[in-house]
């Protein structure tokens, strides 16, 4: 398992600060969600954990060391990334970007072996892509492309997995079936989320982040009321509960 926090981090972007001061820790072994508005600093914060931005002040910690004295490639073997945005300059096939996943694990020069490939069919199979793998990557729809980057993090075979607004761009059924898996691994999970209802179904604990800020934390149960949703997004809500006791949240517009 695997203990990952951030204390005090500040990060900026073109001059202005966008993270200003944030404490964060995601508990081994549960779903860490991130919620607030866009632009209030969630994907930076993401940015800054699997380290493609490098903070102003403050640190990321892992396991109780900070994450920047960790060389690249042992980071990798730890955390592994589902982004937002996969744009690739070359034709590659699925199964060459699955194997992208196995990366940390070579020196230079070294081949992938019959474990590799193995390991890459079952992610494949996992997210329900197994037709797929000889398939080029530029060719599949935003969707799919979100499965396969999935795929990809699952032959990373990390401890812990970030996901960044993970859904976007997914049909209903996959993004719940995405979200299932990720529920399945029963590894250190923390993403950014867009939707509250995802948020509230999934996550076990989560940060709520606005103006750079974090702005509470709790359990979904206790963050997600009515009067908080107005205070963050500036809509009304109402919150149900269903037979299953899952916490359902149904918007209104707000009052001009």
């Amino acid at each position: 398992m695997i203990q990952i926090e951030a204390r005090q981090l500040r990060a900026s972007l073109g001059g202005s600060e966008i993270l200003k001061g944030i404490d964060f820790e995601a508990e081994t072994g549960k779903f860490t969600g991130i919620i607030g508005p866009n632009g209030s600093g969630k994907s930076t914060l993401l940015r800054c954990i699997y380290r493609t931005l490098a903070p102003d002040g403050g640190a990321v910690y892992l396991d109780g060391r900070e994450l920047s004295r960790y060389p690249v490639r042992e980071s990798a073997k730890r955390i592994a990334v589902v982004a937002q945005h996969n744009y690739y300059n070359f034709d590659f096939s699925v199964r060459e970007v699955v194997l992208m996943g196995r990366a940390p694990y070579k020196r230079a020069l070294d081949r992938d072996g019959p474990a590799d490939y193995r390991i890459v069919e079952e992610a494949l199979e996992r997210v329900g892509m197994s037709g797929f793998a000889d398939r080029s990557f530029s060719t599949l729809s935003g969707g799919e492309q979100q499965r396969i980057i999935l795929a990809r993090a699952l032959a990373q075979q990390t401890p812990c997995l970030i996901l960044d607004e993970p859904t976007n761009h997914l049909d209903i059924k996959y993004q719940l079936q995405l979200l299932e898996i990720v529920k399945s691994l029963g590894c250190t999970v923390i993403s950014a989320l867009h939707d509250l209802n995802l948020a509230a179904m999934y996550c076990d604990r989560l940060y709520v982040m606005k103006d750079g800020r974090i702005a509470a934390s709790g359990t979904p149960q206790e963050i997600l009321t009515a009067d908080f949703i107005r205070e963050i997004y500036e809509v009304d809500a109402e919150l149900c509960t269903d037979s299953a006791g899952r916490l359902h949240i149904l918007y209104h517009p707000a009052a001009l």
